[in-house]
């Protein structure tokens, strides 16, 4: 409520300004963006709860709802609510550790979690933009993905399901990090699916696999088998 008040009274603010120095259509537009304003606090209030937001805690690593455009940080927008439970826990209790992470999740109440992922999850996914990629290594990646069966547990369009995360768009950077930290052991799968594949890759075939998961484009019909 504090955050809607300063805004509206900045706003007021350059309203006032406007309405001394122009007339007609420039003080149209300046009336125009309050109305729009006010429409982006109203939907961001009743989709996340009242300010402050437990979400805008991620915004500086995982983007604005989510849809992160760092390559280097997941996006969290569309994944399963289930998936991100897990990994809160996870990161909670060491299992999957981050010096980052590790502390944020301890913080969080169990309630949190659970808001914080069914937030998440509702979120539309955002394209991540990519440079273009050799036709060589697009192929490489795709022929990967098919022979690694990974649209059994991730998906037919490896947008996630259950508690297997969406790899379509999500950054090349973080998708080859994760790929060679299971390889290496440095990230466990409960199952140990992930490991078991990641040790199947050759050090060739991980950033070939990340550059075609990155560049899949999110919920627009592709499957992997495209």
């Amino acid at each position: 409520m504090k955050r809607v008040l300063v805004i509206a009274a900045v706003a007021a603010g350059v309203l006032g300004v406007a309405a001394a120095a122009f007339s007609g259509p420039d003080l149209l537009d300046y009336y125009r963006f309050d109305k729009a304003l006010n429409n982006h606090l109203e939907a961001s209030q009743a989709d996340g709860g009242a300010w402050p937001q437990l979400q805008e805690s991620c915004f500086s690593c995982h983007g604005p709802r989510g849809q992160s455009r760092n390559g280097h940080y997941p996006a969290l927008s569309g994944l399963p609510a289930s998936y991100i439970e897990g990994q809160l826990r996870a990161f909670a209790s060491e299992q999957r550790h981050s010096p980052t992470m590790g502390p944020l999740a301890r913080s969080l109440t169990e309630g949190q979690i659970k808001l914080l992922a069914a937030y998440y999850a509702r979120q539309a996914p955002a394209e991540t933009a990519s440079a273009p990629a050799s036709a060589v290594l697009e192929e490489r990646g795709k022929t990967a993905v098919q022979a690694h069966s990974c649209q059994a547990c991730h998906g037919e369009r490896l947008a996630g399901k259950d508690l297997a995360p969406r790899l379509a768009g999500q950054g090349e950077i973080y998708l080859a990090n994760q790929l060679a930290a299971f390889k290496a052991g440095e990230r466990r799968d409960p199952s140990g699916a992930m490991n078991g594949i990641a040790a199947a890759l050759s050090n060739e075939d991980i950033p070939a696999v990340a550059s075609y998961l990155s560049r899949i484009p999110t919920g627009h019909g592709h499957s992997a088998n495209e």
